[in-house]
């Protein structure tokens, strides 16, 4: 019996430090059956509930913000997107009413983006990936792992790192998810958020 108590408590202790296990100071931002409770609308995407998921597939231009300022995190998302979806997340926004790759930085979700260096896994303008891609999203779930730490941001999508950053221009803001327009302003396929959470580091 004390055996079995002891070996309990183990497993018990590896669960809680198992970084993507809920609780332990991990926030919701999206889980099933939430919806889009808590979250800021921007932009005419038709940000939606639907079977448990959050999606949107039309629109101009849309994101959900976290109401929530972050500066050191750990991010993951469970996602579905299109070979021509154009999504991303969005991190330590300076405007969170005005969202572009230009104040904030970008992780894209696009693995058709017409400068393909800043595709899938990329943080857009500060840290490239391997051109042809080697990382892609397109036709199934994935998860995205961001752990934001200062000035070093890194990504993982599937377990796989695509991009490490050291820039510290932005240190602190929400985190928006995206929609956006496909190329050359197409309708582009559609974007499904499963499962959203983050950590404050």
């Amino acid at each position: 019996m004390q055996r079995r108590l002891i070996l309990a408590t183990l497993a018990a202790a590896a669960l809680a430090g198992c970084g993507t296990m809920p609780g332990m100071g991990w926030e919701t931002v999206i889980a099933d059956g939430q919806g889009l409770a808590g979250l800021d609308k921007v932009g005419n995407a038709n940000w939606r509930s639907e079977g448990g998921l959050v999606v949107a597939d039309k629109g101009t231009v849309g994101f959900l913000v976290t109401p929530k300022s972050y500066r050191d995190f750990v991010l993951v998302a469970e996602f579905w997107a299109e070979t021509d979806t154009n999504s991303g997340i969005f991190i330590r926004l300076s405007d969170a009413k005005t969202i572009t790759a230009d104040n904030s930085y970008e992780v894209n979700i696009w693995d058709i983006r017409p400068d393909p260096k800043y595709g899938t896994g990329a943080i857009v303008n500060f840290a490239t990936v391997p051109v042809p891609l080697t990382h892609k999203a397109g036709g199934r779930w994935n998860t995205f792992e961001i752990e934001a730490r200062g000035s070093k941001v890194t990504v993982k999508l599937n377990g796989q790192v695509t991009s490490v950053m050291d820039n510290g221009k932005f240190a602190q803001g929400p985190v928006a998810l995206q929609y956006g327009p496909g190329v050359n302003g197409a309708q582009g396929g559609p974007i499904k958020w499963k499962s959203v959470r983050i950590r404050a580091l």
